[in-house]
């Protein structure tokens, strides 16, 4: 007869074989009721579930991340009864957990309308008011496919043909509503309490774009009204910081059908993105690194031999010359780097050798895919690729940590998390040199200090690496940095260097990236600061403005000064009121607004207001040059203007 072990250690004998609901129901009424699933020896299970057997029992409540997974899998469900008993004729599919969330995917002859979507979230709040019982039943594979095909269900059907002869089908039902699915589930609807359908969207069967259009209901679902609300309003703040609203508003970029997934920049986005450049430049500089430039267009045979065409071919570009040879633009920087090192003969002595580009790479991505600056075909990476040997890599891995931490923090991200991703399914090179590769790593980061995330099986093809995580200002979560130890692609492409012996040796090579996209990390930016970038990297840092014409010749001078100073200053002398001036380049986020009156002149001074809204006084030129010098130079530590 089972004996319970619970997460305290405490044991629990039972002569019987028993549920996991009356477990928790012996240990106390409270627990019973807020049960939501289980794991027992560590999977997860139904509250229904049965244990006939010594195990270790851990009960799942809606505090845990496995019971919220739990019950956004539950509130799909509640969509596709809710869109099952409104729109009979709809076929239903497949409905899974997401970010945040959930999404069901229906097969109906028509678009589902925002009415739609307002009535099925009533009919899922009456259903969840209902507290219908959730049951689990198993069928053989053979008869769960008659079955649906019976309900009219051919795409469960479908998918149940695919499942293997000997697995187990377990079926899930509320009230009259039967679905496949692995489970678990919440034991009653009325355990949903916290949830809101937010879009419709389309989405291919199977994801394969050869296959019909179906409708995807995307849904959000918490344990709670105050989770769900504080969910809701991160998305309305997300909408308002839109990179792609705000690059519009202040005229930053564009894009268009004619070059998809590529960027137009306009002058005031591309002087951030320059300012961006040269920020890193100048960081790298300091740190060691030598900038150099390596062909966008190289002959396939190059990354056929470094693993990159077989890997990672279906998301390259290829042309074909007239004489039939093939080239790849290419998508990474890495075996253009390796060209770059092994040209001359290199020492150990030189070792580490540092070389960074802005590399601009392309990279095939699905017309869907695509999303402002976030996710574009074209774009340029501060990509980094340091040789050294493998004695050296504690020491540069813990360098470059400390550098992209420091970094990030000079941009207004003190919250970053590091992720370990180890070897791949799909990789290049023996599981021998993994092995050393992981551990040399692993060694790296307990001597820089990092508590990481394991991030199991999502490793370069070439080595694992490290993610750097950031988190913005409404708590969502951006991987941008990464740091890669490669002991496969220099080997592959006959890099190497002499040793104190004489002897020829391969490098070891990290890849290092810090911004990782620079057009994705402009779109971070934008949306962490709300458009507010900071003083040093805002597109024009001040406006002079005049409040009548007599004061014209003042203002030129007060900008040509400013201008002269190397400072982005621009003049405002049209013929409106100054009300309206302000608040149009309040609009537009310059930090500085300077006004200049009749007594401003007179008095050689100027009036200064931030975009926040906040009176400075007035202040003499000099007095606010030195103010915005400091600023200018702040690198993102703390500012003055707001």
């Amino acid at each position: 007869m089972p004996v319970v072990t619970l997460p305290d250690g405490s044991k629990r004998p039972f002569d019987h074989p028993v549920t996991v609901d009356e477990v928790a129901a012996g240990i106390g009424a409270g627990l019973r009721k807020a049960a939501i699933a289980a794991r027992v020896d560590g999977k997860l299970v139904d509250i229904s579930y049965a244990i006939d057997h010594d195990a270790a029992l851990a009960i799942v409540t809606d505090k845990d991340p496995d019971g919220l997974e739990v019950i956004r899998h539950s509130t799909a469900h509640l969509l596709a009864q809710a869109v099952k008993q409104l729109f009979p004729e709809a076929q239903v599919t497949i409905g899974p957990v997401i970010e945040d969330g959930f999404y069901y995917d229906f097969a109906y002859e028509r678009p589902f309308t925002p009415e739609d979507l307002a009535a099925i979230e009533a009919r899922m709040r009456a259903l969840a008011d209902a507290d219908q019982k959730v049951t689990r039943r198993v069928m053989p594979r053979d008869e769960a496919v008659a079955f649906f095909k019976g309900l009219g269900e051919r795409y469960k059907a479908e998918i149940i043909a695919g499942i293997p002869s000997n697995e187990p089908i377990s079926l899930y039902g509320q009230g009259d509503w039967v679905d496949l699915c692995r489970g678990p589930h919440v034991p009653s609807t009325g355990k949903l309490k916290a949830f809101k359908l937010t879009k419709v969207a389309g989405a291919y069967w199977r994801g394969d774009s050869r296959n019909e259009m179906l409708q995807r209901i995307y849904g959000t679902a918490w344990p709670d009204k105050k989770q769900l609300d504080a969910y809701l309003h991160r998305l309305e703040e997300a909408e308002k910081r839109d990179h792609r609203r705000i690059g519009k508003e202040l005229d930053l970029f564009h894009l268009q059908e004619e070059a998809p997934g590529a960027v137009f920049w306009h002058p005031k986005g591309w002087t951030v993105f320059q300012n961006l450049i040269e920020y890193m430049r100048e960081r790298q500089r300091a740190a060691g690194y030598q900038e150099v430039n390596a062909p966008e267009l190289m002959d396939a045979a190059l990354w056929r031999q470094s693993g990159h065409l077989e890997k990672f071919g279906e998301n390259m570009f290829l042309t074909q010359t007239p004489d039939e040879r093939l080239y790849a633009i290419k998508p990474m920087n890495c075996p253009g780097h390796i060209q770059i090192f092994k040209h001359g003969l290199r020492s150990y002595r030189e070792l580490p050798v540092r070389l960074s580009e802005f590399g601009k790479v392309h990279r095939y991505e699905p017309s869907g895919a695509l999303h402002g600056l976030m996710r574009v075909r074209a774009f340029t990476q501060d990509d980094a690729h340091i040789f050294i040997t493998e004695e050296q890599i504690t020491e540069e891995c813990v360098a470059v940590t400390r550098l992209i931490l420091d970094i990030y923090r000079d941009f207004g991200f003190e919250d970053v998390r590091i992720k370990f991703a180890d070897r791949p399914e799909k990789r290049v090179g023996a599981d021998e040199v993994w092995d050393r590769a992981e551990e040399a790593l692993k060694a790296a980061s307990k001597a820089a200090g990092i508590d990481y995330i394991f991030n199991p099986g999502e490793g370069a093809f070439y080595g694992p690496k490290l993610e750097f995580v950031l988190r913005d200002a409404i708590g969502r979560d951006w991987q941008c940095g990464t740091v890669q130890v490669d002991l496969n692609l220099p080997g592959r492409l006959g890099a190497h260097y002499i040793d104190e012996k004489s002897a020829k040796r391969t490098p070891v090579m990290l890849h290092r990236a810090i911004f990782g996209s620079l057009e994705r990390f402009f779109a971070i930016l934008l949306e962490h600061h709300a458009g507010r970038l900071p003083v040093w990297l805002a597109p024009v840092q001040a406006v002079v403005m005049s409040i009548t014409d007599r004061q014209a010749e003042y203002v030129r001078s007060i900008t040509e000064s400013l201008k002269n100073q190397q400072f982005r200053v621009e003049t405002d002398l049209r013929n409106e009121k100054v009300g309206f001036k302000i608040r149009e380049h309040t609009l537009q986020r310059v930090p500085y607004l300077l006004v200049a009156g009749d007594k401003e002149v007179a008095a050689k001074l100027l009036s200064v207001r931030t975009r926040s809204g906040k009176d400075l006084g007035t202040m003499s030129l000099e007095t606010f040059s030195e103010r915005l010098r400091i600023e200018a130079e702040s690198r993102g530590r703390r500012t003055l203007e707001d």
